[in-house]
């Protein structure tokens, strides 16, 4: 049946924070990543290039840190021979987990050793701090703000509405 992303009870961020469970979703996410490089290719401003080049990405599940890794990998190993005027490597890619650790769901060894990875990657992971606002400027997290042109959001999970449509049984993430 399916399953939504979960904007926690703020819908309206869906348009600065699209998710992925799509593969329209994920071809806009990757326009919006490609984008924000050229954009910043042809910046002038350091103050946005470096807004431009720094990605956001909300929940540090299976998703988020796949997402957060792939970015970093791309930034520094795939697209710096495409551009000339900006160093693509000095991206910056900032995983932001209300929880107290990665991947929570699995082991506490793999959970550590993930973001061990990340963080080789040049990925930052914020730990413990909810993300309280999403704006086209960027994020609020733990009373801060990060200026950030490209934000993607892995954090929530809403199920599918068919245990409405049957009546059923269903628990809090529906």
């Amino acid at each position: 049946c399916g399953a939504n992303h979960s904007y926690f009870g703020r819908p309206e961020w869906e348009e600065f924070a699209p998710g992925l469970k799509t593969l329209e979703q994920a071809t806009e996410i990757r326009r919006r990543i490609l984008a924000a490089f050229e954009r910043a290719e042809n910046a002038l401003d350091p103050d946005e290039q470096r807004e431009l080049v720094t990605f956001v990405v909300v929940g540090a599940g299976p998703t988020g840190v796949e997402m957060a890794g792939t970015i970093a990998d791309m930034a520094r190993d795939t697209l710096p021979p495409d551009f000339r005027n900006i160093d693509t490597r000095k991206a910056r890619v900032v995983l932001i987990e209300a929880g107290p650790r990665v991947l929570a769901g699995f082991p506490e060894d793999l959970s550590a050793y993930a973001q061990r990875s990340l963080e080789k990657l040049g990925v930052e992971v914020m730990l413990g701090e909810a993300v309280t606002e999403c704006s086209i400027e960027g994020v609020v997290y733990g009373g801060k703000r990060l200026e950030a042109r490209t934000l993607i959001w892995a954090a929530g999970v809403r199920a599918s509405r068919a245990a409405e449509w049957l009546n059923a049984p269903h628990d809090r993430a529906y």
